[in-house]
């Protein structure tokens, strides 16, 4: 009989719980909006304290039920409050908490929207800075449209221009260069897929474009080698009208290769492919038998 009593316990609580919410939601009279702040607050407090750095696992699972749970109040509050003093603290709570259940598409919406309709708020910045962490949680897969990456990006980089003495200075740097890599790797892989097909021509072209907009990449070494090597596949099945012309881009893509990396463990096989280069420019230019003119 005791061990049921935690249990009816429990129950009852959470009867009560659910009766103080229901009586929120349907509060009305001049009283309503008190009663539905008070619930409101109560819930985002808890949802919020979910989202905190080195919040508990109980915090975090917590969390997003109960900004479920504000969001039907807040949205309520958002009209009862307009054009009063509680409205930008109901904004700023309804904006976060659509944050807080991982809408990002809503919350980034709202969070925009709270900046713009409140910029000197105390929770500007914040909400500026959550409205860009929307747009990067959509960012997808680098094998997907990266447009959401770049919208992201230019968010980041809007924000720090907006508070250049902002706390958040690291993390928005350290977030952009996260984003950012996952542009180059998307690049990096447009471009080698066409080494892959055998594509030289279109490979040579997004090859060196690669380098170009990523010139301190972690795979230029990689990329001037096969901008080489496609390079030489390039000349060797060329019509003999186009091959000395690729030859000679074949061996000033060895130059740069050699100059750029000249401890480069892939340094000989490079080499062996300008000899090739050369031994194709004997072939195509052979000497003349011809005696010059006097």
């Amino acid at each position: 009989m005791r061990r049921l009593l935690p249990l009816a316990l429990f129950v009852a609580l959470l009867s009560a719980s659910c009766g103080d919410y229901n009586r929120a939601l349907k509060a009305t009279g001049p009283n309503a909006v008190q009663v539905k702040l008070a619930a409101a607050t109560k819930y985002y407090s808890i949802g919020a304290a979910g989202l905190e750095q080195g919040a508990t696992k109980k915090a975090k699972r917590k969390s997003s039920s109960a900004f479920e749970k504000a969001l039907p109040l807040l949205e309520e509050l958002t009209a009862l409050t307009r054009g009063d003093t509680l409205f930008e603290r109901v904004s700023y709570m309804y904006a976060k908490s659509y944050y807080g259940i991982k809408d990002y598409i809503l919350g980034g919406y709202y969070l925009g929207n709270f900046s713009k309709t409140f910029p000197t708020s105390r929770y500007a910045e914040e909400c500026d800075f959550l409205n860009a962490m929307c747009s990067y949680r959509e960012s997808p897969a680098f094998e997907l449209d990266q447009t959401p990456t770049s919208n992201a990006i230019e968010q980041f980089q809007y924000f720090l221009v907006q508070y250049p003495n902002t706390a958040l200075t690291d993390s928005c740097n350290s977030l952009i260069d996260q984003l950012r890599g996952k542009l180059e790797k998307k690049d990096h892989t447009n471009a080698m897929q066409y080494v892959k097909t055998r594509n030289y021509e279109a490979a040579g072209i997004a090859l060196r474009n690669f380098v170009k907009k990523w010139p301190n990449s972690a795979v230029r070494e990689e990329v001037l080698f096969e901008i080489l090597r496609t390079d030489h596949d390039l000349a060797v099945n060329s019509v003999d009208a186009k091959k000395a012309q690729r030859v000679a881009e074949g061996l000033r893509s060895f130059d740069t290769f050699a100059d750029a990396f000249p401890e480069s463990a892939r340094l000989k096989e490079a080499q062996h492919l300008r000899d090739a280069l050369g031994r194709l420019t004997a072939k195509t230019n052979p000497p003349s038998d011809t005696p010059p003119r006097p």
